[in-house]
């Protein structure tokens, strides 16, 4: 039976070194006078542009500060995005046991990534971890015009890997309802001292 196998990026195949409030205050604290409140902006701006699927939510985070904070004459809302992009990549990490994972289950299936996030943003921090080339085909909410859990968004996975049985891969209730409703098999994302690793239990599936 061929199975094409469908990863969550954020979260799932990659992990913050810290908090998200802090990779973007740590952007903001280089160009703004107050970055706590500069930070609480962007992200308000930021969630429910991104929520109701608005153009460029994070330029209009980043605009937003712009308008409203104390910042320095040289910065601008690009500048502050390409600035937050280059820190999520270099703020996110992926585990050796995720990398032996894809490797294994790689080699007998077709995997994807089905991801909620700005198609710029999610393939940059693939390309970033050296991950792209694992993948047949990487999918971003934006791509598709929804979020997850959304039908729109795993109907066109199954329309990108043609395969008999799908999984979902995620560590979120979107993730896993979505999947399930649409049909995939869903496999949830457990961590933490009481389970056991998730991703070589994972791999023993291969």
């Amino acid at each position: 039976m061929s199975t094409a196998i469908y990863f969550d990026l954020d979260g799932t195949l990659l992990t913050l070194e810290v908090p998200y409030d802090d990779i973007v205050e740590g952007v903001l604290s280089e160009y703004v006078a107050d970055p706590a409140a500069a930070t609480e902006r962007f992200l308000a701006t930021f969630g429910e542009r991104f929520d109701a699927l608005d153009p460029e939510p994070y330029r209009a985070g980043m605009a937003a500060v712009c308008e409203h904070e104390d910042i320095e004459a040289d910065a601008d809302p690009d500048v502050l995005v390409d600035a937050l992009r280059e820190a999520e990549c270099e703020r996110t990490q992926v585990s050796d046991d995720a990398r032996a994972s894809l490797d294994a289950l790689g080699a007998e299936n077709e995997l994807g990534v089905l991801t909620d996030g700005v198609a710029a943003f999610q393939r940059a921090k693939l390309e970033h971890h050296d991950l792209l080339d694992y993948f047949e085909t990487v999918i971003a909410s934006y791509d598709v015009g929804a979020h997850k859990p959304d039908a729109a968004m795993f109907e066109r996975a199954r329309e990108a890997i043609d395969a008999e049985e799908y999984v979902m891969v995620g560590d979120s209730d979107k993730d896993i309802d979505g999947a399930r409703a649409a049909g995939f098999v869903p496999v949830r994302v457990e961590r933490g001292e009481d389970v056991p690793d998730f991703w070589t239990t994972l791999r023993a599936l291969a």
